[in-house]
């Protein structure tokens, strides 16, 4: 399962493998932020509150975008952050703005 918590909006939904959080939170009308689904402008940004071990390893996109503290600290873009593994995962639209 994966809990997104948008701006104004939270939900429970079906993970879908293979799949970014973006992704999925645009399909369930979850309200993520974003701009341009490549990684640069971060306005996708989210924390992982949980699951970070069912993500794929962050993208080359997201490792020249966001300081490695903050993929340490559990911070994510949202449309590189694709779900690898079946189980809870919990993210949190957290953009800069």
């Amino acid at each position: 399962m994966l809990t997104l918590t948008g701006r104004t909006k939270e939900a429970i939904v079906q993970a879908e493998l293979g799949h970014t959080i973006l992704d999925i939170a645009l399909n369930n009308d979850i309200d993520w932020g974003f701009s341009c689904t490549r990684g640069t402008c971060a306005r996708c940004r989210c924390y992982i509150e949980e699951g970070r071990e069912r993500l794929a390893e962050p993208t080359k996109a997201e490792l020249a975008r966001m300081d490695e503290e903050e993929l340490e600290q559990g911070y994510r873009l949202g449309c590189q952050a694709v779900i690898q593994q079946e189980g809870t995962v919990r993210a949190v639209h957290r953009t800069y703005w």
